[in-house]
């Protein structure tokens, strides 16, 4: 053979390295983080602000690589087979075939893509230079390619302009359940279900997380200081709405710290101390309210604690600070809490739950999927599955969970045993709901 033929097996040999660029490029580009090369931007790295700009203009992108990996392969095609024909004769368009399907499918294709598949981001700031130099230099060709291309659709009565894209919420909250660490289960479950409730401030209203009225320790503010004082301490709270008249009449909220200067400045005198004096305002807040706003409220104020409101001005409950950073990084107990969780283990996988407990702990806990949209506690849930009130035995089907009612006072469901599905074969036992 002479030179010539060895200098066309080298130009080959090198329009197959290209070609192995384009595609590992194409694949390392797309696959990268985006959280990943954000947060390199942010640091200062140059090849990632590159890498980030690249993907914004993704359309031009993707048409420069695929031009430039197209025509590579087709010149390289080309020329094998211009080759084996001069040495082989018809024959050589055979061989050129094979041995070319053969050299791009390994090495300019499944060889690049598995390396940049395997590291995307090193990758991606590897070859983000030198594609930025392709998208610029082929950029009149790659618009005339989609200018053809998006006529050629409408033609056909497709508008590419009307896609569907998934929100980066719902990118977001897929990543979390996919998310897999080194740590124990149990402690990546507690991750998951933290960056769950973190994504769920906007959509959760503080009337699924407040402490409703009946469990709410209030003080008569016409009680005599020295009662008032032992009313608060006998609670386990640090702030105490104050009433007058009627419970839904507040009138101001009792600080812990507050009553014990003023009992301090009196020397023990209670009954010389004026407690209107030293409580807050009261303030209000609808029960519509986002947690999200709600948290940002009581940023703005400097305030740990507001009384919710319905629609009608009438006194729901109370939600705390607290309330939402627990709805965040689960309970959060201290030395004055009182420790009623509200559900215990039985044997076989069945749970012992009081009717006041949410679903929304529920779920988090044991990482279920009951919904939460039209009632927030569990009591709630299964008097609108089963759109009556169930007498104490009955039992109920509904999500594959298993709901036997243990205990109800009046109209309210106090104690539930729930059996999720799995368990003591939950999904066995008929609705016994017959207008579900």
């Amino acid at each position: 053979m002479d030179m010539t033929v060895w200098i066309t097996i080298g130009v080959i040999l090198v329009l197959v390295g290209i070609s192995a660029f384009f595609s590992g490029a194409e694949t390392a580009l797309t696959g990268a983080s985006r959280a990943r090369m954000h947060q390199l931007e942010q640091e200062g790295n140059p090849r990632a602000r590159m890498v980030n700009r690249l993907r914004e203009q993704k359309e031009q992108m993707i048409g420069a690589l695929l031009l430039g990996n197209n025509a590579i392969n087709i010149l390289s095609s080309a020329m094998a087979t211009s080759l084996l024909i001069g040495l082989f004769g018809d024959h050589g368009v055979f061989y050129a075939t094979g041995i070319m399907t053969g050299l791009i499918l390994v090495f300019a294709e499944v060889m690049p893509k598995t390396y940049a598949i395997n590291y995307a981001d090193r990758a991606a700031l590897l070859v983000a230079p030198p594609v930025q130099v392709a998208v610029v230099v082929l950029a009149p060709v790659t618009r005339a390619v989609a200018w053809c291309v998006l006529h050629m659709l409408r033609l056909l009565g497709a508008d590419i302009r009307t896609r569907s894209l998934v929100s980066n919420e719902d990118e977001l909250r897929g990543a979390i359940e996919l998310h897999r660490g080194v740590d124990t289960e149990e402690e990546v479950r507690e991750e998951r279900a933290m960056l769950r409730s973190i994504l769920d401030l906007t959509n959760v209203e503080v009337s699924e997380i407040m402490t409703h009225r009946r469990n709410v320790v209030m003080i008569d503010a016409s009680l005599p200081p020295r009662e008032i004082v032992d009313a608060v301490l006998n609670s386990a709270f640090t702030r105490v709405p104050l009433w007058r008249g009627e419970t839904d009449n507040i009138i101001g909220v009792l600080h812990a710290k507050a009553l014990l200067r003023e009992v301090h400045a009196h020397g023990g005198e209670l009954d010389k101390m004026d407690i209107l004096t030293i409580a807050q305002k009261p303030w209000f807040t609808p029960d519509t309210t986002t947690l999200f706003d709600q948290l940002q409220a009581f940023r703005r104020r400097r305030e740990h604690f507001a009384l919710v409101v319905d629609e009608y001005g009438s006194l729901m409950g109370v939600v705390t600070l607290e309330d939402i950073l627990e709805e965040i990084v689960g309970d959060i107990a201290d030395e004055h809490d009182v420790q009623v969780a509200g559900v215990r283990a039985e044997p076989g996988g069945s749970y012992v739950v009081d009717g006041w407990v949410t679903i929304r702990d529920l779920n988090r806990e044991f990482e279920w999927r009951l919904p939460d949209d039209r009632a927030s506690t569990i009591a709630g849930l299964v008097l609108n599955e089963a759109r009556r009130i169930p007498d104490v035995g009955q039992t109920f089907v509904f999500y594959d969970f298993r709901f036997e009612i243990l205990g109800r006072q009046r109209h309210q469901i106090t104690a539930l045993r729930v059996t999720p599905p799995g368990a003591g074969g939950a999904a066995a036992i008929p609705d016994e709901n017959p207008e579900s």
